[in-house]
């Protein structure tokens, strides 16, 4: 984590809420790749939480003065409130009002740091898995970058042209999800942009607020609001019939697994969850890393697919050390890892000139991707001949798996607060892939899931899967693109009218 700052008294009477999640009843098997997705009621009765253990977090929090807000027995979730004094007493930990860098707005910002260890009560420590929320310091950043100079520009229509999406499909009958730890839309802009994209069936869209977030835009085109509007924009016109429900929490590591854990649980069960928020896995917290890890398995077990942003600083991911690293939620193997590239292609015709690893140079942006030091290589990802670490030569869950269009000098055309503007990063490439999701599954008939067991099965080393186009030219740093999978651009980008006939195949 980076350097805090004594910022002041943290009074004990100020109030406080936490998240406890707690163990399930039985383990999911490692490296899940059920084909047939689970039900919401099945898997609550299966994997959720025992109600003796909310039962028994209950009786031992409100003894020690702490009140139990909610339970959320399927996503073994308990909400807990109740002052800063008596939470430090309780948990063992000092906690302290600090001042560290903001990921997402730059500058310094004042927030709440734990430090000591966590020490959970005596008679839960089998129970709790994680207590998120003492801490509140920013937890990620967007992966989007504003263009600075632009030499093609395309519509999300234009890419669904280019990448092939399956004709005689929009979407319909889908749920995609979309988490955003910030900023917020208009419907004024949402409407102005489906009428100059020529979109005369936009899609519906609402949102949820977790954790006392809400929609709230800031005015300010450039920070949190242009990745919202990104997300909604490019998920919305390539699957307008799809419903759209964007969750809104704190960027925090609790307001970012309550979101995922809300969504992931809805009724209905979105096809796919978009999370464009991302940060290098050395800084997270390894509780809160395996619970968000553990809320994709979740999603992987409900038959949801997570699209994830590999990040946008290339093989640093804006880390100071000089190291490769990869990003997280992007690393976990329960989400589909999404990379960037520089397209030059035809907008009208989809007709491809060039696709090439987007790399704009140190500092500048860049495709995430590399190994990751947290999560092994998945079963599914073994024959494809995973590098070890750049740096370590550790072997690792390699990042990214699929790619599309994230050059912001080839980026997308979007509307945010009442400006029309390019945008890339890999923060598109997620709803994009989310997008893709939604039309494959309306076209089968079936959610497909965690689809990296069906996008890997029988891939060779150097060798390109049918559905996918390789990217062979270019580098994000450390690492270098090469025919097959690759850490810059994993598979490749898509193909998706390829890519449904492939599919069709392996789920009949």
């Amino acid at each position: 984590m980076a350097a805090a700052q004594a910022a002041g008294a943290l009074p004990g009477s100020d109030p406080l809420e936490v998240t406890l999640v707690l163990r399930r009843r039985t383990e999911l098997p490692d490296d899940d790749v059920r084909r047939a997705p689970l039900g919401r009621a099945e898997f609550a009765a299966a994997h959720g939480a025992d109600p003796a253990d909310a039962e028994a977090v209950t009786a031992a929090l409100t003894a020690e003065g702490l009140r139990v807000t909610a339970v959320d027995l399927p996503s073994r979730r308990v909400q807990v409130a109740g002052d800063v004094a008596t939470f430090a007493r309780v948990f063992g930990v000092d906690l302290q009002r600090v001042r560290s860098p903001d990921p997402v707005a730059g500058g310094m910002v004042a927030h709440r740091q734990r430090s000591g260890e966590l020490a959970v009560p005596a008679v839960l420590r089998d129970v709790v898995t994680a207590v998120l929320g003492l801490d509140d310091r920013p937890q990620a950043r967007a992966q989007f970058r504003p263009a600075a100079a632009v030499a093609t520009t395309f519509t999300p229509l234009d890419l669904g042209r280019v990448y092939r999406f399956p004709a005689r499909t929009d979407g319909t009958g889908q749920t995609l999800a979309i988490l955003e730890l910030g900023g917020g839309f208009t419907e004024a802009d949402l409407d102005a942009y489906w009428t100059t994209i020529g979109l005369s069936d936009p899609p519906t869209v609402t949102t949820v607020g977790v954790d006392g977030a809400s929609n709230a835009p800031e005015g300010h085109p450039n920070g949190a609001d242009g990745e919202v509007l990104l997300d909604i924009e490019v998920a919305g016109a390539l699957s307008p019939g799809a419903d759209l429900v964007v969750y809104f929490a704190p960027n925090t590591d609790r307001g970012f697994l309550d979101a995922l854990s809300t969504a992931v649980h809805a009724d209905p069960t979105p096809t796919a969850v978009s999370i464009s928020w991302g940060q290098n896995e050395d800084e997270w917290t390894a509780q809160a890393r395996t619970a968000m890890d553990d809320a994709m398995a979740d999603a992987a077990a409900l038959g949801v697919t997570v699209c994830a942003a590999a990040g946008d600083d290339g093989s640093t991911d804006n880390a100071t050390d000089g190291q490769a690293h990869v990003d997280f939620p992007a690393s976990s193997p329960h989400a589909l890892a999404c990379g960037g590239t520089t397209l030059h292609a035809e907008p009208a015709t989809g007709v491809v000139r060039s696709e090439t690893v987007w790399h704009s140079g140190t500092g500048s942006g860049g495709t995430g991707g590399g190994v990751s030091a947290v999560f092994s290589v998945p079963s599914w990802q073994q024959s494809v001949d995973v590098p070890g670490d750049a740096d370590t030569g550790r072997p690792g869950r390699g990042v990214p798996d699929v790619a599309a269009d994230a050059d912001p000098a080839t980026g997308y055309q979007v509307r945010v607060d009442g400006r029309d503007m390019v945008i890339g990063g890999t923060s598109a490439v997620s709803p994009l892939w989310s997008a893709l999701t939604c039309r494959l599954a309306e076209a089968l008939g079936r959610r497909p899931g965690l689809l990296q067991p069906l996008l890997y099965a029988g891939v060779s080393a150097g060798e390109v899967p049918a559905g996918f186009r390789d990217v062979t030219s270019g580098g994000n740093g450390a690492y270098a693109a090469r025919s097959g999978w690759d850490p810059c651009t994993g598979l490749g980008v898509p193909d998706g009218e390829a890519l449904l006939e492939r599919l069709r195949a392996a789920l009949t």
